[in-house]
This record gives C-alpha cells, structure tokens and sequence, in this order.
C-alpha cells in the first residue's frame, strides 16, 4: 500500500494518537511519491513527449511565422484567434515537455518556487489554448449566425482586447499557486495527489474553469450546426428537392463531420487528464491511478500537435499565405546566391534574372548592391591602369 494509502487509512484520533509514528516520509520530501512511472512507463510517455513536442513547436511557429508575414492575415480577428492559438500551444510544447521530463523521467526535483514556475508555466499554456479554442469557435458562431453584421461586431480592435484579456486572466488564474495559494501542509494532505505543493481547493478551481470553457465550445458548434440545419432545410423548402441540395453534399452535413472530429479530438484529449483531477479532490488516488493520469496528461500535449492541423492548415487562405512566403524565400535564396557568384565583368544573363527577382526590394538594398558593384568595377579599371 503506497504513501497516500497509508495516510488515509487513519482517521483524526489514530493520527493525533499515533503523532510520533506518522513522520513525513522522507521519500516524499525528495517528492518521491510524485515520480511514480516504471521504467517500460518512461519509454511510452518519453517517446510521446519527445516526438510530440517537437512536431508541435514547429508546426505552431510555422503558423505563427506566416500570419506575421502576411499583411492581409494579421488585419483579420480569425487569424488572430487562430494565433493565439499557435502562440498557446508554442508554450505549451516548451513547457509541458522540458517540464515533464525533467520531472517524471530525469527525476530532478525543484524547491517550492521553481516548481510552482514551471507548473504556473504549464497551465497557463493549456489555459490560454483551450480559452483559444473558445474564441475561435464564438468568432466562427458569430460568421454563420451574425452573417450581415459580422464584420462590424467582430472587428479586430474587439479581438485583440478579448485575446488581452484572455492571457491575463490565464496568466494570473496560472501562477496562483505561486502567489501564495498553495497546499498549507507541504505535501500532507489537503494536498493534491498529482502535483506537489497544489492546494486541491485551486486543482478544483482550475478543472472547474477548462470544464466550463469546454462545455462553452460544444455549445458554441451545437449552435453552428443547428444554423447550418435550419438554413439548409430552407433552401431545400425553396429550391425543391430537384435543386442543388442533391447535387452536392449538403452544408450541414459537411460541417458535421468536420466539428464532430473537432470535437471527439478536444474532448478525448482532454476529459480523461480532467477527470483524474477531479477525482483527486474527491479521493485519494493511487500510484496506479498517478501513472495513468502521467499519461493522460501527455495526450494533452497531442491536442496541442493537432490544433494546428484542425484550425490553421485547413484553411486555404493560410495555406496560399503559406505557398506564397515560401516562393518569396525561394527566390531570396536564388538571388543571393546570384550575387555571391557575381564576377567583375558585365553583368550576364544570370545576373539580370537576379535583377528581375529583386524587383520587391527596397531601394536602400537595391542602391547598395549597385554601390558594391561600382566598386568592383573601379577597382578592376585601377589594376588594370597599373
């Protein structure tokens, strides 16, 4: 029978009793109790992590990158919410996984403070990813229920204050615990059975807040769907059942299944570790049941790798953006490497595609490779007078 076991088994007048039997473990000062994977453990969830992580980081970068490149997508409230998504699910590959395997693999345990960091690290990022969510799914709600006056409820002024106060209130509802709401007794009890030094009042409060913001974004695509059925039902009724109803997949059906895969990925990468939360406020749990949660919490992680896939790179808009920035390096790349091999002579046929290629540059670039070339030029005719 584990530590937590042990503790529960005794009630108040066996524990004041018994005072001088029930010293804190020492296995549990070191949080020992916490780290409870098995070698075969460490394997599965390292491998997840260290082939997650990564995928995860680079695909919300290159989101990231390409809405910052492009003019058009940055004046756009929906490609704002989609990057704040990115920017989320970016911290949430940096922290969740140098957390984690720094923690449950490596075994390292930090002091109070620089625990409470890293973890105020983590739920910030998830925090500010789901509440992403919740936005993307209330800007999509508004577009199909609020079409003819979508873009004046939903301008970009209003989506970058709601993005503000967004991370704010992730932010400060994150490092509560390093503020000062943490477990009173250490790592006795109240304390929570999945993450040292977590008050289970905060844990409760927390799992609270992402239940509610799921419940939010089912209601949010319920809506969405039950829009798209009643318009097309009226369409139908309109156009006949000879129309083009029968001619192409209907709207709301097509809109199903998309929000249907949407949604079984956030609700199946997410309940599973929620539920676990829960059930450590009611009871105490297991090595086993902490095993399970370690991994649980990595599919967590997975949803983050997946985001990318359901909301950015599905749209063609941010797809083209994205053929068009990498064609703009592709020709950067070909011109430099013109000029790295341009000779002092006249200039070449190769040398005027570069010309051509570099058309979009600004004229401050333009006039110093034409100063550089003068030169090369002089300094040939000097050479050749001596």
């Amino acid at each position: 029978m584990d530590e937590w076991e042990y503790h529960a088994s005794l009630g108040p007048t066996d524990a004041k009793g018994n005072t001088s039997s029930l010293p804190v473990n020492t296995s549990c000062e070191n949080l020992e109790c916490y780290m409870v994977l098995k070698q075969a453990e460490k394997t599965v969830i390292g491998s997840i992590c260290f082939l997650a992580g990564p995928i995860t980081l680079l695909e919300n970068a290159l989101v990231l990158v390409v809405i910052a490149a492009t003019a058009t997508l940055r004046q756009r409230p929906s490609f704002l919410f989609i990057g704040s998504l990115a920017l989320a699910d970016v911290f949430a590959s940096c922290f969740f996984t140098t957390s984690f395997l720094d923690f449950h693999l490596f075994r390292h345990s930090d002091g109070p403070i620089a625990y409470l960091f890293k973890l105020g690290g983590v739920t910030m990022a998830f925090s500010s990813s789901v509440g992403s969510l919740l936005l993307t799914a209330l800007d999509r709600y508004l577009c199909i229920h609020q079409a003819s006056s979508y873009k004046v409820l939903v301008t970009r002024r209003r989506a970058v204050i709601s993005l503000i106060i967004l991370w704010s209130a992730t932010i400060f509802m994150s490092f509560l615990p390093l503020m000062g709401w943490r477990c009173p007794t250490g790592l006795s009890p109240p304390c929570s059975h999945l993450f040292p030094y977590i008050d289970q009042g905060y844990l409760a409060c927390w799992t609270s807040f992402i239940l509610v913001l799921l419940a939010l974004i089912l209601g949010a695509y319920a809506l969405i769907l039950w829009t798209a059925h009643r318009h097309e039902s009226s369409m139908t009724n309109i156009q006949g059942a000879a129309g083009t109803g029968h001619a192409r997949m209907r709207m709301d059906i097509r809109l199903a299944r998309t929000f249907g895969l949407i949604l079984l990925i956030l609700v199946g990468c997410w309940l599973p570790a929620l539920s676990f939360m829960l059930a450590d406020v009611s009871v105490p749990l297991t090595h086993t049941q902490q095993r399970a949660f370690a991994f649980c919490s990595t599919l967590c992680l997975v949803n983050s790798a997946v985001n990318p896939l359901l909301y950015a790179l599905r749209c063609r808009e941010l797809r083209v953006a994205l053929l068009q920035l990498l064609q703009r390096l592709y020709e950067i790349g070909r011109c430099k490497k013109s000029s790295e091999n341009l000779t002092p002579r006249l200039a070449s046929a190769e040398d005027n595609n570069c010309t051509v290629c570099t058309e979009e540059e600004t004229p401050r670039n333009r006039s110093t490779r034409l100063s550089s070339i003068s030169e090369m030029v002089n300094n040939q005719q000097l050479d050749i007078r001596k």
